[in-house]
C-alpha cells in the first residue's frame, strides 16, 4: 500500500500536478476529520440531552413517591421539596 502512493506522488511530481493532488489529499483528510469531530459532538450534546431527560423523569418519580408515601403516613404537611438553609 504505502508502494501504491509513493508511485503516485512520484507520478504527480513529474506531471508537474504535485501541488494539486497534494491540495486534494488535504482538502479530502480534513473534511473526513470535520465530519468526525460534528458527529461526535451531535452525539455528545444528544446523550447529554437524554441523560438530563432520564434524571429528570427518576427525580419526578421520586418525587411522586415520596408525596404518596407521605400521604399514607399520619397525613401531615408536606415538607419542603428543598432545605435551601445552606
Amino acid at each position: 500500500m504505502g508502494w501504491l502512493i509513493l508511485i503516485l506522488v512520484l507520478l504527480a511530481a513529474a506531471f508537474g500536478v504535485l501541488g494539486a493532488v497534494l491540495k486534494a489529499a488535504a482538502f479530502i483528510v480534513l473534511t473526513a476529520i470535520l465530519s468526525i469531530v460534528l458527529l461526535v459532538t451531535i452525539g455528545w450534546y444528544v446523550l447529554k440531552h437524554q441523560a438530563r431527560r432520564v434524571l429528570d423523569d427518576v427525580d419526578r418519580r421520586m418525587a411522586d413517591q415520596q408525596v404518596e408515601r407521605f400521604r399514607e403516613g399520619d397525613g401531615g404537611e408536606l415538607p419542603p421539596p428543598r432545605d435551601d438553609r445552606y
